[in-house]
C-alpha cells in the first residue's frame, strides 16, 4: 500500500558520519528543552546546507531525517523511546512527522510572539506546506527554499499517500491556539480542536505504520483516532497549570460546572477537592480511550505493534499518575525512567543504547 522511505544501509562508520561529522549543530543559549525561534532558524539553515551538499537523494534524506530525529529526542523523551521499536524506515518517517507538528506547536506555545505574529507565522508555515506538495523530490523543495521540516513532511505525505487535508486540519487547530476560546463540552473539544491537534496526527502515523491486512486499515484508523484522543486528554491534564499562563483552558465547561467550578474559580486553593474530582473524571475518560485503542492494536502491521503498545503503556502510566495526583495544577507530572522501561518490550532493550548513536 505504501512505498517505503529510503532505508539506512552501509557500515557503522558511514552512519556515524551522517550524525556526528556532517550533522548540523546549533548553539543553544537555553538549558530548557525548548529552542528559541532563532535556534530553529539556525537548524533549518545548517540542515539545508548539509543536505543539499549530499550527492544523492538517499544521503540527502538521511541527513534531513537525522535532523528530525534530533528534534524528537530534544522535545519528547517518552515518544523518542517508544519509537525506537519501530522499523528503521518507518521510524524515520515518524520522526519527520514529529518535527512537522512540533514546529507549529512551538510557534503558539513557546516563541515570544503576539497573537497576530503567531497567526502570521502559522500562515507562512501553511504556505510552505502547500509549496512542499508541488515538488516531486525533497531535493527540489529544499533547493527552492521550502523550510526543511515542511519539505520533509511533504516528502512523507507523497511517499505514504497521506491525505493532504489532514495537515491543514492540524494547522487550523494551531491557529485556534493562537486565539484561544473555551470549549463547552467534551464533544465540542474533540470535534473543534482535538480532531486537528491529535486525531489527524494519529492518521498520519497509521499511514506510515500500515495495516496488518488491507481490510484492517479502517480499524487501524479507528485505533489511531482513539489513541490520539487519549494522548491529547492526558496532555491537557499534565499541562493544565502551564496552559493557564498561556490563557488557555482545555477542560470543557460542563466538566467544570459539574463540580461547581468555573474558569475563574478553577485555580482557587479552596476548590482543590472539586478540582481533583474534575481532573479525575477527565483522566478516566482518557483511560477509556486508551482501552479502546488497545483493543484494535491487531489492526496495525505487526512490525509496529510493539512501539504502539509501548506508547499506550507509557502514556497510560502518566495518565494514572495524573489521576492520583493532588497537585496537577501546580506541578508538571512525568513518568520516571524506570517506569517507562517497564512498559517497553524487554526482548528489545538492546535497542535503547544504540538509539543515542544511530
Amino acid at each position: 500500500m505504501t512505498t517505503p522511505l529510503i532505508s539506512l544501509q552501509g557500515s557503522q562508520a558511514s552512519t556515524r558520519s551522517f550524525i556526528h561529522e556532517d550533522f548540523p549543530q546549533i548553539t543553544s543559549s537555553t538549558s530548557q528543552a525548548e529552542w528559541t525561534e532563532l535556534e530553529w532558524e539556525q537548524l533549518d539553515n545548517r540542515l539545508r546546507t548539509a543536505a543539499l551538499a549530499r550527492g544523492d537523494d538517499r544521503s540527502l534524506w538521511l541527513t534531513v531525517a537525522n535532523g528530525a530525529r534530533r528534534v524528537l529526542r530534544r522535545y519528547s523523551s517518552s515518544f523518542f523511546i517508544v519509537t525506537r521499536f519501530l522499523p528503521r524506515e518507518k521510524r524515520r518517517a515518524v520522526e519527520a512527522i514529529y518535527a512537522a507538528v512540533r514546529y507549529p506547536d512551538e510557534i503558539v506555545d513557546t516563541f515570544k510572539l503576539s497573537p497576530a505574529e503567531r497567526l502570521a507565522r502559522l500562515n507562512l508555515w501553511s504556505e510552505a506546506y502547500e509549496r512542499s506538495l508541488e515538488y516531486t523530490t525533497l531535493r527540489e523543495a529544499l533547493a527552492d527554499g521550502v523550510p526543511v521540516f515542511a519539505a520533509a513532511f511533504g516528502h512523507v505525505v507523497r511517499q505514504y499517500g497521506i491525505p493532504r487535508e489532514y495537515y491543514r486540519s492540524f494547522l487550523d487547530a494551531m491557529k485556534r491556539d493562537a486565539e484561544p476560546e473555551p470549549f463547552r463540552t467534551l464533544d465540542d473539544l474533540i470535534e473543534s480542536y482535538v480532531y486537528g491537534s491529535a486525531i489527524v496526527v494519529g492518521y498520519f502515523l497509521a499511514y506510515v505504520y500500515g495495516p496488518s491486512e488491507r481490510s484492517e486499515f479502517a480499524r487501524a484508523l479507528r485505533a489511531s483516532r482513539n489513541l490520539g484522543i487519549a494522548l491529547q486528554l492526558t496532555n491537557f491534564l499534565r499541562d493544565v497549570g502551564d496552559d493557564k499562563g498561556r490563557g488557555r483552558l482545555y477542560l470543557p465547561l460542563d466538566v467544570l460546572s459539574s463540580e461547581g467550578l468555573t474558569p475563574h474559580t478553577l485555580y482557587h486553593p479552596q476548590n482543590a477537592t472539586a478540582v481533583r474530582r474534575a481532573l479525575g473524571r477527565f483522566a478516566r475518560i482518557a483511560e477509556e480511550y486508551y482501552a479502546e485503542a488497545e483493543r484494535d492494536l491487531g489492526a496495525f502491521s505487526r512490525d509496529c505493534v510493539p512501539a504502539i503498545k509501548a506508547c499506550i503503556e507509557v502514556y497510560r502510566a502518566l495518565n494514572r499518575r495524573l489521576d492520583a495526583s493532588d497537585r496537577s495544577l501546580y506541578h508538571r507530572e512525568s513518568v520516571p525512567l524506570m517506569e517507562k522501561l517497564r512498559a517497553l518490550p524487554a526482548s528489545k532493550y538492546w535497542r535503547l543504547p544504540l538509539a543515542f548513536f544511530f
